[in-house]
């Protein structure tokens, strides 16, 4: 099951975000944005500490005001984790966390004000070697694209961006990373799509506001599986109304069914029928939650019956593959060993936790040897 991806990604300018790198061959990253109080620095360190543990890669705060960025402050101190400093309307709120030690500042150049305050946050960008977003969302278009377009469109979108795109070529600064949103699918990809053809700098992809944790995730892997499976977008976030992690585990799955990213437990399942041999549902909800903190790649098949199971569990690093009056279990292409229903779950969960312990040996093995 392990084959390269099919996907030839869009050659991007490289940035860094603390030690995430952006853009170019690195890995297409995944973020998430904290939902807690800024000031509230024992909550919102807490959480991006949840986030670390799933696998985010970079972690947007918002930092609205100055009593929030000397929080940020605080904050950075606690935590090693890549940060993005979501700033609007007060551009001295941005000059302010640079100096506290921000990754990266995203910034919506449409709400942040006139050219002079942007050159003052690009200065500080520069100063301090750390890169911007440029953040433009359907709901924040500026005045005079409205009214010229009459409603969010992608050229709008578009056309928003390369003006500040423009300023920031002036300026000489070519360290950023472009976002184009919006909640309506196939707005956020037509804007992505004719963005990508104008500029070669990393782009953010994102379906804002994409809804609750169901719709959300079905319109953010339409969406976002459109545009990376052309080749676009470097680094992404699912925007959903839940909790942050799940916003993560999201990402990840997008990335691992096109194959761009491994990380955690690939689960191959089928969606059980009469057939079946064990409660498939029961014993997936089961596997999912209790090892939800595994993050070595690995690809696990659990399938009730005969007529499929086999096969795909032949496929797996580990799999099951229902029968009568005991289901096989494969390891590593193998059949290896009958489990009855009373011990299954713990018994697979043994096998899977085995085979991680035995892989963070082989790697902590590799890197000793240099």
């Amino acid at each position: 099951m392990h084959q390269q991806s099919p996907i030839t990604r869009r050659k991007s300018r490289q940035i860094r975000v603390g030690s995430v790198l952006v853009g170019g061959d690195a890995p297409i990253s995944v973020q998430s944005m904290t939902n807690t109080e800024t000031c509230d620095v024992a909550a919102t360190v807490a959480q991006i500490q949840k986030l670390e543990a799933v696998g985010a890669d970079i972690v947007r705060v918002s930092v609205p005001t100055m009593e929030a960025a000397e929080a940020f402050g605080q904050i950075r101190q606690q935590t090693r984790m890549p940060l993005v400093a979501d700033i609007h309307f007060d551009y001295r709120v941005a000059l302010r966390v640079a100096e506290l030690g921000v990754d990266c500042l995203r910034i919506n150049p449409g709400n942040i004000g006139r050219e002079d305050r942007v050159k003052a946050v690009v200065d500080a960008a520069r100063h301090h070697g750390i890169p911007i977003r440029i953040g433009v969302n359907a709901g924040s278009l500026e005045k005079d694209l409205q009214k010229k377009y009459g409603e969010p469109t992608p050229e709008a979108l578009v056309e928003s961006a390369m003006r500040h795109v423009d300023y920031l070529d002036k300026l000489d600064f070519q360290d950023y990373k472009v976002s184009v949103k919006a909640s309506d699918v196939f707005m956020a990809v037509g804007a992505y799509r004719l963005l990508a053809q104008q500029i070669e700098q990393p782009l953010h992809l994102g379906i804002t506001e994409a809804g609750g944790l169901r719709s959300g995730t079905v319109k953010s892997a339409v969406g976002l599986g459109m545009l990376l499976a052309e080749g676009i977008g470097d680094t992404i976030r699912i925007s959903l109304a839940a909790d942050p992690v799940e916003e993560i585990r999201v990402g990840f799955d997008i990335l691992k069914s096109l194959r761009l990213r491994s990380r955690g437990i690939n689960f191959i399942a089928c969606p059980s029928c009469s057939r079946q041999n064990f409660d498939v549902v029961k014993t997936m909800n089961e596997l999912e939650q209790r090892l939800d903190d595994v993050l070595v790649p690995m690809d696990v098949a659990v399938i009730g019956c005969v007529v499929n199971g086999p096969g795909e569990a032949r496929e797996a690093d580990i799999g099951l593959a229902g029968g009568t009056p005991n289901n096989l279990v494969y390891v590593d292409g193998a059949p290896s060993e009958k489990v009855t229903n009373d011990n299954l779950v713990d018994r697979l969960e043994r096998l899977i936790r085995d085979k991680v312990a035995a892989r963070q040996a082989l790697d902590d093995n590799t890197i000793a040897r240099g």
